[in-house]
């Protein structure tokens, strides 16, 4: 196999790798729907909160220009991914203004014009820097962070189901997005050789396995658990 063959298969499976976390990335983009259903429903926010949308927002807005060519080369699929992303959270951010109480309204503006004040910041920093490798690593270490961040919040969620021993508060095929999403863009920085995006997607990786162990475990014996009763009932 000549270094052409062997170029063209890495550039061909980065893609492939690269379009597939762009589709399982829908599964978490779509995963607050059944909380936005209820919202519009009830005609509030009950207790739900806003933050995460926000979070989201920030974390997607930086991915999307880290991976625009301003900064990184050849990395489309980032700016596709966190552009649909970005787009999703604003829409969530505007339903959960419509319906929420006045003072929560004013304090998710405030953190919404705070999302874009600091976006702002990054952009316009990260261009006042001349050398593009010194751009890259500075808003490369940003996204890094912010994904990083991002994949730990599942940890209050696995320390949640383990002390419970209970799966109610971790869906299934949320932890499983998170799972495949993360494996496809860990595949795809690896095959690109960017460390800022395989480190935080390889962390998201492991997380989400964990997550789909402690599904299957504690989802068995919580099935174990109901059909013993009615076995004993039944002898």
């Amino acid at each position: 196999m000549s270094l052409f063959d062997a170029y063209s298969i890495c550039e061909n499976g980065k893609d492939a790798v690269g379009v597939a976390g762009n589709i399982f990335a829908f599964g978490l983009f779509l995963s607050p729907i059944p909380t936005f259903r209820r919202i519009i429903r009830n005609g509030s926010t009950e207790m739900f909160s806003g933050l995460p949308y926000i979070y989201s927002l920030i974390n997607c807005l930086i991915c999307l220009w880290y991976g625009t060519p301003l900064i990184s080369h050849d990395n489309l699929l980032i700016t596709t991914v966190n552009s649909i992303g970005a787009a999703f959270q604003l829409l969530y951010i505007i339903l959960f203004l419509m319906y929420a109480e006045s003072a929560k309204k004013v304090r998710m503006l405030g953190l919404l014009l705070a999302v874009f004040g600091i976006f702002a910041i990054i952009l316009v920093g990260s261009l006042q820097v001349a050398d593009s490798n010194t751009r890259r690593m500075f808003v490369g270490f940003l996204s890094c962070a912010s994904l990083i961040s991002m994949f730990a919040s599942p940890l209050f969620v696995i320390n949640l189901v383990i002390r419970t021993k209970s799966v109610e508060f971790m869906p299934f095929y949320l932890s499983l997005s998170t799972f495949l999403m993360s494996a496809s863009f860990f595949l795809y920085g690896f095959l690109s050789d960017d460390a800022f995006i395989y480190v935080p997607n390889g962390i998201g990786t492991f997380l989400g396995l964990i997550q789909l162990v402690l599904y299957f475990n504690y989802n068995r014996s919580s099935s174990e658990d109901s059909t013993e009763p009615l076995i004993m009932s039944y002898a």
